[in-house]
């Protein structure tokens, strides 16, 4: 496509059509390959329904920790050194196996943050799963 000005013998300007017409069997070339991919059917094995319910368990009490301001642990109220909290958290793992008790931690402001990551640390090595931060 050409156009000038009438009479005058200025610049002419085309458009170079090469560069689109490449790009268009490009992309022509590539719906081609692409299309029967698409339309083939995928196996997908989804779950079926079932009638039978799954009971559920009915969770454990929580277990409620408490660091003071003195850096003493207390396992629902009563005091426990913090060497001794993997056992025991362990013991109640082993008790409730696969319906773990929610860990309920409740520390003071005042606390060293030490004895928290102490705590913390039992829990992960305990393989605690629920773990809640209380006021």
């Amino acid at each position: 496509m050409a156009f000038s000005a009438a009479g005058s013998s200025g610049p002419i300007a085309d458009i170079n059509v090469t560069p689109l017409v490449d790009v268009m069997l490009v992309l022509l070339i590539i719906f081609i390959v692409t299309a029967p991919l698409v339309s083939w059917p995928i196996p997908v094995d989804l779950p079926q329904r079932t009638t039978t319910q799954v009971p559920r368990l009915e969770p454990p009490p929580p277990i409620e920790l408490r660091v003071d301001a003195a850096n003493q642990l207390s396992w629902n109220g009563q005091a426990l050194p913090v060497a001794a909290l993997q056992a025991r958290l362990q013991e109640q793992a082993r008790l409730h196996a696969g319906n773990l008790p929610e860990l309920r931690i409740a520390t003071s402001p005042d606390a060293a943050y030490d004895t928290l990551a102490k705590v913390l640390a039992a829990a992960n090595n305990a393989h605690m799963e629920r773990i809640a931060f209380v006021q």
